[in-house]
């Protein structure tokens, strides 16, 4: 887990948090779970999201990689991108997780992608594709996250 990785984020995406004065690579994360399960993020915005996840230390008893963890990464990214295209007025909250697992995987890494389905006003969905590292597809899921108003006192979000 140790070494800290830089996300790259959309130039319009820096500028707009920094004129808040808000420094997004330093804020972002894929939370404490996903620091746990050792997630790596390696490019966000609201038209794709990726990361990587280890299958070591993500698996279970029969030592595949958990169902759960994909779950987890797949939330994640989802999540990464709804919030990017939600942008600094919104939060994004999952409110359905849909998880197909396909294949198993026993070592080395997977690595999630998260594009966009739907992006509204209120919601948006997005297909995250979960593959290991030969490139099969070990799990497809579909997220879809309400975007609430970060601010729900401010004049302008009534």
């Amino acid at each position: 887990m140790g070494e800290q990785q830089t996300v790259k984020f959309p130039q319009e995406v820096l500028e707009e948090y920094a004129a808040l004065g808000i420094d997004l690579p330093a804020l972002f994360s894929a939370g404490d779970l996903g620091r746990r399960m050792d997630i790596r993020i390696l490019e966000a915005s609201a038209e794709r999201v990726v990361a990587t996840m280890p299958v070591e230390g993500n698996t279970q008893p029969y030592g595949l990689l958990h169902g759960g963890a994909s779950a987890v990464l797949a939330e994640t990214l989802g999540s990464v991108g709804a919030m990017m295209h939600g942008g600094i007025d919104k939060i994004a909250v999952g409110v359905d997780l849909n998880c197909t697992h396909h294949r198993g995987a026993r070592s080395g890494l997977v690595t999630g992608v998260a594009t966009p389905v739907h992006r509204g006003r209120s919601t948006a969905t997005y297909e995250i594709v979960i593959s290991d590292e030969q490139d099969r597809r070990v799990c497809t899921a579909r997220l879809t996250c309400l975007l609430r108003d970060a601010n729900p006192q401010h004049p302008g979000n009534a």
